[in-house]
């Protein structure tokens, strides 16, 4: 039996950000956070399978719902924007996992929630999470310099389709002993292959495969 519990938080510049809970009837030591994208939210394919997992293996889940396509961050720059979602997710996290039972965490942030993920990762509580970078925005220099930096076990996932690939620095932090790379051929920012639904299944299931191995 599961239970969801849905909160709020009052975050950047006053706005309301929602988030939720799903737990497993039984404490769990474990905890699984989604950080997703600003259009790509926890009910998308890969953070939807990917919570199935994390259930499916009696881990608890933290979804983080900001709304940062709402019209009134409409006006908001990216460096901006960068510093609300960085603002939201630490004020959650300072809030929710002050004194959390969870000794293993999974922290999966996709695009803009991996400048969230960049910043938050230097938390001493997530000295051993494992991370999972999807669509990280390789054009950003704290996300480049934390996927450098980083000592976690790690997994990317990015097209060279995406908006977002760099050739130069996505080699670099492919070759860290730590991360896991796996670029895929014509594959956008979305994860999909442009006019071609089974390409882009296909991509959806290898990368679920791979956070399920991992």
């Amino acid at each position: 039996m599961l239970k969801i519990e849905q909160r709020s938080i009052q975050g950047y510049k006053g706005m309301e950000v929602p988030f939720q809970y799903i737990k497993n009837e039984s404490e769990s030591k474990s905890l699984a956070i989604m950080l997703p994208g600003a259009g790509y939210t926890t009910d998308s394919p890969l953070f939807h399978y990917s919570t199935e997992l994390f259930r499916n293996r009696s881990v608890d889940v933290l979804e983080v719902n900001y709304q940062y396509k709402n019209k009134e961050y409409d006006d908001f720059t990216m460096e901006e924007l960068s510093e609300a979602i960085k603002y939201d997710v630490k004020k959650i996290f300072d809030q929710e996992l002050s004194n959390t039972p969870y000794e293993n965490f999974y922290i999966i942030g996709k695009s803009l929630g991996t400048i969230a993920m960049s910043s938050e990762l230097q938390r001493p509580l997530f000295k051993n999470a494992k991370v999972v970078w999807l669509t990280p925005l390789f054009q950003q220099d704290d996300v480049f310099q934390a996927m450098l930096a980083s000592t976690h076990e790690a997994l990317c996932f990015i097209g060279d389709a995406d908006r977002c690939y760099i050739e130069e620095r996505y080699n670099q932090v492919m070759n860290k002993p730590t991360m896991t790379s796996k670029l895929f051929s014509g594959v956008d920012h979305s994860m999909d292959c442009h006019n071609d639904v089974s390409g882009s299944i296909d991509v959806l299931k290898s990368v679920i495969s791979d956070i399920q191995n991992f």
